[in-house]
């Protein structure tokens, strides 16, 4: 039997910050790719439902089904009611302390659902049809006794143990069909191992004590937040949800754990998303530290010095979890994609733009991280001063943009702003005595340029608001973020025009902006990032009450577990593109974070504690 086709928003992510999972509503495991983000998928049927392959635990009756994660914590519970009973199916990857794990042998990797009866009986189909390789190998999955079903390639072997009789099946999986009563329990353990013994623990009193050990290192990590306020379940959700992103041997975090889900069904705007982008970082160190996780901000930091360190003063627009080039796009002819989106694409070819923006991010990220008094190190003075010598030789060249346009190189004013927002937190390092040797008087002379050039040429006074590029009548939602990164004052009267533009032409309805006219008329979703933009730009410009409303109509897009996905269908309110999507749920805490302080900020003046 083929897994269906379920809707992007009714799957929900299980990892250990090395690899994810993602899991239907109807207990379906339909993605899975191994030992990390960006290796070949084991389960695939989300990209193709008939060879991509799955692994399906579900009631054999009819059943209602309702889910949720233990609270602060990424282990899921997805519980299938019947008229005669009732079970919950527990899916996590276990994750400890290194202290922990010394304490005992566990495998490098690996997967377990745990089943429980909690009320009367009922009877239960389990279905294992793994397809490597992007569905392109059935593996070949061998019965070795107590030691579990094996699949052997190469050095690495993939285990599967379980507490009940499994056969194979006509797919070439294995299926079991059992009955459980109340009070019952089985699990299943799914491991890879490579180059090395595969470490075979025993199955029934370990799952209990890794599933307790992995629920307190997530309650422990998430308890670390210091955000405080009426959105701090929503918030806490998206700090997760970045935790699952991150790739915890280098502090790398992902765009997305997925590739090539649909921005347009039926359309080919199909992206691989499995990669670190540096247009996410100034967004990443503001939220991590924003929220209290100091250690993930210096984690992510220390990737991205050494990410960047062998083409600077040139910067990639992306980099693999350990920092390296990407592969190059392509197309994987044999998968039919997420409801039948081709093509499916693996590596990206936006690593061969040119995008200007990510100078301003990697330098407003070191210098949020550094704050007002820390000094940089030798390695990272030396790395903005070469990002300062560059960015006042190459701003004025037209780039692909932080959309990543095919076509034609333009001046976008969002590079102009990235390109002006890096020589003023250099010059800001300076004047505190941060940063030296850099050349002051050309960077003061070159940051004056971009601004004359961003208010002459990027606002247009028929349109009466900042555009999308110099010349250009096109709205664009990156116009927001001039007020984010500090070049213009929100409530000044040139972003309040470029807001109520961006409203009358971006926003089909409150809580949904579309990030441009193109994608609007491609007939794209609604990208959910600049959605958080706009709550952010309204609780800057001191419109709170506004600001507070579209927080909460945007929350309401998310899927019942608080996840969202690049973006939003508009006319059916589905979720569209990769999933979970990493900047939306940056978008989300800054936005919580930026209506906290500026209510907090309007209490001040009021005289209120």
């Amino acid at each position: 039997m083929a897994a269906e086709v379920s809707k992007i928003q009714d799957y929900a992510i299980i990892g250990n910050a090395r690899s994810a999972a993602l899991i239907s509503n109807r207990g379906s495991l339909d993605w899975l790719c191994w030992p990390r983000f960006d290796s070949p998928s084991i389960f695939g049927a989300i990209v193709d439902r008939k060879i991509g392959g799955y692994w399906s635990i579900r009631s054999a009756q009819d059943s209602q089904t309702n889910r949720r994660y233990v609270d602060n914590t990424n282990v899921l519970e997805t519980t299938f009611s019947t008229d005669s009973g009732k079970i919950v199916l527990t899916d996590f990857m276990p994750v400890t302390s290194e202290e922990e794990k010394k304490r005992r042998l566990w495998p490098e990797h690996e997967l377990i659902r745990h089943i429980q009866c909690a009320a009367g009986e009922m009877e239960l189909i389990a279905e294992f049809n793994p397809r490597l390789d992007y569905g392109r190998v059935t593996p070949k999955i061998r019965n070795t006794g107590k030691f579990g079903w094996k699949i052997d390639i190469g050095t690495i072997v993939f285990t599967l143990r379980s507490d009940v009789e499994l056969a194979p099946n006509s797919e070439g999986g294995l299926t079991a069909r059992l009955k459980l009563e109340a009070g019952n329990a089985i699990a299943f353990s799914f491991t890879l191992s490579a180059e090395a013994p595969a470490v075979v623990p025993p199955l029934a009193p370990l799952v209990a004590e890794k599933l307790d050990l992995t629920i307190d290192w997530w309650q422990r990590w998430a308890g670390q937040t210091n955000y405080r306020g009426a959105y701090e379940s929503q918030v806490t959700r998206s700090a997760l949800v970045l935790k699952l992103l991150s790739y915890a041997p280098s502090g790398a975090i992902i765009a997305a754990p997925t590739t090539s889900l649909p921005e347009r069904i039926g359309g080919d705007l199909n992206w691989d998303y499995r990669f670190a982008w540096l247009r996410d970082a100034s967004f990443t160190v503001h939220a991590l530290f924003g929220l209290g996780y100091k250690d993930d901000a210096e984690a992510f930091v220390d990737w991205l010095l050494h990410a960047t360190r062998l083409t600077r003063p040139e910067l990639r627009i992306i980099y693999d979890v350990f920092g390296e080039c990407p592969p190059d796009e392509r197309e994987l002819l044999n998968l039919s994609g997420y409801a039948d989106s081709r093509p499916v694409r693996l590596g990206n070819a936006a690593i061969k733009q040119l995008q200007l923006d990510v100078y301003g991010e990697v330098v407003e990220a070191v210098a949020h991280f550094t704050g007002e008094n820390e000094k940089p190190d030798r390695d990272m003075q030396i790395m903005l001063r070469q990002f300062g010598e560059y960015v006042c030789e190459h701003w004025q060249e037209p780039d692909n943009g932080i959309w990543e346009e095919r076509g034609p190189r333009r001046r976008y004013t969002h590079s102009l702003l990235m390109c002006w927002v890096a020589l003023d937190r250099l010059l800001e390092m300076h004047a505190r005595g941060q940063l030296h040797g850099i050349a002051v008087k050309k960077c003061e002379a070159e940051r004056q340029r971009i601004r004359e050039e961003i208010e002459n040429f990027a606002w247009n006074s028929k349109v009466a608001a900042y555009t999308q590029a110099c010349g250009s009548q096109v709205m664009d939602a990156t116009a927001l973020l001039l007020s984010y990164h500090r070049f213009a004052e929100a409530s000044s009267q040139r972003m309040l025009q470029t807001h109520q533009r961006i409203r009358e032409r971006l926003v089909p309805r409150r809580g949904l902006v579309h990030r441009n006219e193109q994608s609007k008329d491609r007939q794209e979703g609604a990208f959910a990032a600049c959605s958080f933009w706009e709550v952010n730009f309204l609780a800057r410009s001191g419109n709170l009450s506004e600001a507070r409303e579209t927080f909460e109509a945007v929350l309401a897009y998310a899927n019942d577990l608080g996840l969202f996905a690049e973006e939003i269908d508009p006319l059916t309110d589905d979720a569209r593109g990769n999933f979970p999507q990493g900047l939306t749920h940056l978008g989300m805490i800054n936005a919580a974070l930026s209506l906290r302080d500026s209510e907090h900020a309007a209490r001040t003046v009021d005289g209120q504690p």
